[in-house]
């Protein structure tokens, strides 16, 4: 079960970092834009210390297709927990349905 457990939990904490990488700069957009870029390579140097192990661990209880389809619905939840809580955008409802699809096409991705 650790085995299992252990690239998803991996993969949680370095999309942390990888969407402040990416999107923490956007509450701060007088900031020069070199400041931003080196404090993002900064940020994203954590993820890569997560995401690389992740990947690594996980392709033994996983194939690179469901290690990159997990991926994909941890960035979403993610994602979406930090616009709303940190950029404070209004989460709609055809954000929902979309993801929806997305959690279908998962179904179809981990079916033997």
């Amino acid at each position: 079960m650790i085995r299992y457990l252990t690239p998803i939990l991996l993969l949680i904490a370095s999309n942390v970092f990888m969407t402040f990488a990416w999107y923490g700069h956007l509450k701060f957009r007088l900031s020069p834009l070199w400041i931003v870029i080196l404090a993002s390579w900064g940020i994203a140097f954590f993820e890569y210390c997560l995401q690389v192990p992740a990947n690594r661990i996980g392709y033994s209880v996983y194939n690179a297709f469901q290690l990159k389809t997990i991926q994909e619905i941890i960035t979403l939840v993610v994602f979406s927990l930090f616009s709303v809580m940190y950029l404070k955008e209004h989460f709609r409802w055809n954000y929902l349905v979309g993801f929806i699809f997305i959690v279908l096409a998962v179904m179809f991705i981990f079916k033997e």
